[in-house]
């Protein structure tokens, strides 16, 4: 795998790790091991000379002062080399013990200059470095001479040393992003595997929430003219309905295709897809379980070919707390990245397809693609598209697209190159698009018709794919079009609770979204939220809680449903940079928050086997009913912890009713029927809190 290996060294502690790497690396690939040093006697030289006007008054004679230039750079030189000898001594000694070929490259000039050269020049295969060098101090994260070398190495993998323990356990994580080179990390990382024994991981982060922050960013600054014309709620609704989930799908589809290649090369790999900032979660997950090495590829799928080096991989470069390798190796997958949908199309669809313009045709089908996934479709017919559209898009788009298809027909346009002479275009503007855009940026109502749509449409059931977290809305989904679990692994979400725990946690204040939808907060998601500390932290949280509740069909933030997502966010270990990075948290937030979600709701925990008086607990009693699994399925459908509680004990109330022990899934459905008829009354008497707290056995708030 590995011919030739190449190892600078300076005798630091990285470095000396890096030589027995290497050593180990090269018993295993049959290689060669190249150990190099630079030296920079002229760097000296020139300090030297620009010392001479300090040296005393009896040194300024001219034949004096030549004759200590000379043995300046007599004792400079040679005493270089000789420190040069002795670091590559420690290389052979290594390579002898093991019977390993070695060459030594003893080097003149600026240290990552010639060494970025000499790789370059080369061509070497692997080359391996320490993260930190003699120079190192306690803050330092990475050394100027290896950051340096990898941005302008091209050819060669790099391995930076960050651990200086041997690398002779442990996992090997892979990071995947579709681009050519993270593919050619993974298969480096299963050579790896295969020839260490270690078993390997690909992980891959997309992030779904950072155009919902971005957005609201950007309507704070745009004037009133600009936010219509900017159509805020077109551009939300194209995430939610189409890019989020593509995303996801996407992502996946790069871990399937990791899984097929690990197959190819009778390996198997465990893959976990992640959604969040890509390095800050590959950095949360590494930190969690440190691996014995991690490989990113040196650009990502979104880079130029002369970029230097990818932001994610950068960041890895000096946050992660393990050996990172850096890909320069590319591999094509022989397989489509995008989609692997074994579903046929009918003649008259495919023909429909090709009335929409080429630009927006590749989107148009992957819509329609998932759209008859998730419904359980094998044959796309014009049927299916109508639906599929409909589902989509608001009637009035609807009607607007076929004007300027009629248009586009009537002036004679190839919908394949979509130009035209200026005549045809100025009637276009006339006759269609302008008016469009009057339509778009003219006065509008506070809930607009736009916005009411949209409320309105979240009004039908969601269902959250247990395998995924894909989220189909309607009627029950047949396949999840991301991770293609069956139905049955859909969840309805029960909307009801949530609006059931907005009423307990007390008064609702509203917020608009940057794309006028309105967003409510309970008083105690309010004051939960400021857990997080002040500035970005606080505003992606924020984003990321209100994107997902958008995506159940909720506009109504509870502190219930918010408080993992506030715990994970608050819980974040930043170090701080600048001075006001990391502040402002508030400290009683933080204890609501931890109460919400130990369950405690602001009681004081006690360990499990105390009842908090010194006298141990007494063993719990046996639950006295017995629930059949469509009645635990029915539960399941309320979230996981308080709500689930409440639920659960509503339902074993009408039970105790009815005077049975074996709880059905009829006795489910009649016990939440009439709960909620029970807190539709103690909501107009305003004591559903108490009577929640009664039924969870848990103390007021």
């Amino acid at each position: 795998m590995y011919k030739t290996i190449y190892v600078p060294v300076d005798n630091s502690d990285h470095s000396n790790t890096a030589v027995d790497i290497g050593v180990h690396f090269a018993k295993t690939f049959g290689s060669k091991i190249v150990g190099s040093h630079v030296y920079a006697a002229k760097m000296h030289d020139k300090r030297f000379k620009q010392m001479e006007a300090g040296l005393p008054e009896e040194y300024h004679d001219e034949k004096e002062l030549d004759r200590q230039r000379q043995i300046h750079d007599s004792l400079i030189t040679r005493g270089l080399q000789i420190i040069t000898d002795s670091y590559l001594d420690y290389v052979d000694k290594k390579c002898a013990e093991n019977n390993l070929p070695i060459e030594r490259r003893s080097l003149e000039g600026r240290n990552w200059k010639v060494l970025a050269e000499d790789i370059n020049t080369n061509a070497y295969d692997l080359v391996i470095m320490g993260a930190l060098g003699v120079g190192a101090v306690k803050d330092s994260v990475i050394g100027s001479n290896t950051e340096r070398v990898l941005r302008r190495v091209r050819n060669s993998d790099m391995l930076i040393i960050k651990q200086i323990q041997p690398m002779t356990g442990g996992r090997i994580v892979v990071a995947v992003d579709g681009s050519p080179y993270s593919f050619g990390g993974l298969m480096t990382g299963l050579a790896l595997g295969k020839a260490f024994n270690m078993p390997v991981e690909a992980i891959s982060a997309f992030d779904p929430y950072f155009h919902y922050a971005a957005f609201h960013s950007i309507s704070g600054v745009l004037n009133e003219e600009a936010g219509k014309v900017f159509r805020f709620k077109e551009q939300e609704k194209l995430h939610e309905e189409i890019i989020d989930s593509g995303l996801a799908k996407i992502y996946q589809s790069h871990l399937d295709i990791c899984r097929e290649l690990a197959q190819a090369e009778q390996t198997d790999v465990k893959t976990t897809l992640l959604d969040g900032k890509a390095f800050e979660k590959i950095i949360q997950y590494v930190r969690k379980d440190i691996p014995a090495l991690l490989i990113v590829g040196r650009i990502g799928v979104h880079s130029d070919e002369d970029m230097d080096i990818g932001s994610n991989t950068e960041n890895l470069l000096r946050s992660a707390p393990c050996n990172i390798l850096v890909s320069n190796r590319k591999h094509v997958p022989p397989i489509d990245t995008l989609a692997e949908y074994t579903i046929a199309w009918t003649e008259e669809a495919l023909r429909r397809m090709e009335k929409i313009p080429v630009f927006a045709r590749g989107v148009a089908k992957t819509a329609i693609h998932r759209y008859a996934i998730e419904k359980g479709h094998t044959i796309i017919s014009n049927t299916v598209v109508d639906s599929a559209v409909g589902d989509l898009l608001p009637k009035g788009a609807m009607d607007a697209m076929h004007a300027l298809g009629g248009s586009l027909d009537a002036a004679g346009i190839d919908r394949e190159k979509m130009q035209a002479d200026e005549s045809v275009m100025k009637d276009l503007m006339g006759s269609t698009l302008s008016g469009m855009m009057t339509e778009v940026v003219e006065e509008k109502p506070k809930v607009s018709a736009g916005t009411q749509a949209y409320l309105d449409r979240m009004n039908q059931d969601y269902f959250v794919c247990d395998g995924c977290g894909y989220i189909g809305k309607g009627a029950t989904p047949v396949k999840c079009p991301v991770c293609a679990a069956g139905g049955d692994r859909f969840k309805l979400v029960d909307k009801q609770l949530f609006e059931a725990a907005a009423h307990v946690e007390g008064v609702l204040e509203t917020d608009l979204a940057y794309d006028d939808v309105p967003m409510q907060w309970t008083k105690d998601a309010k004051e939960g939220i400021r857990a997080v500390p002040a500035g970005f932290q606080r505003r992606r949280a924020k984003a990321k809680i209100e994107k997902t509740a958008r995506k159940l069909g909720m506009t109504t933030i509870t502190l219930e449903y918010a408080a993992p997502m506030i715990q994970e966010a608050a819980s974040e270990d930043y170090t701080p940079i600048f001075a006001n990075k990391g502040t402002g948290a508030s400290t009683a937030a933080q204890a609501t928050v931890a109460a919400a979600t130990s369950g405690t709701n602001g009681a004081t925990s006690m360990d499990e086997n105390s009842q908090g008086n010194g006298h141990a607990a007494e063993p719990s009693p046996a639950a006295p009913y017995s629930w059949l699994p469509e009645a635990q399925s029915r539960l399941e459908r309320a979230p996981e912890g308080f709500m689930r509680d409440c639920t659960r004990a509503l339902i074993e109330k009408h039970a105790d009713k009815l005077g049975v022990t074996v709880i059905t899934a009829e006795v489910a459905h009649e016990g939440i029927e009439q709960a909620k008829d029970y807190m539709a009354d103690a909501m107009k008497t305003g004591n559903l809190k108490d009577m929640i707290a009664n039924l969870t056995g848990k103390g007021k708030s």
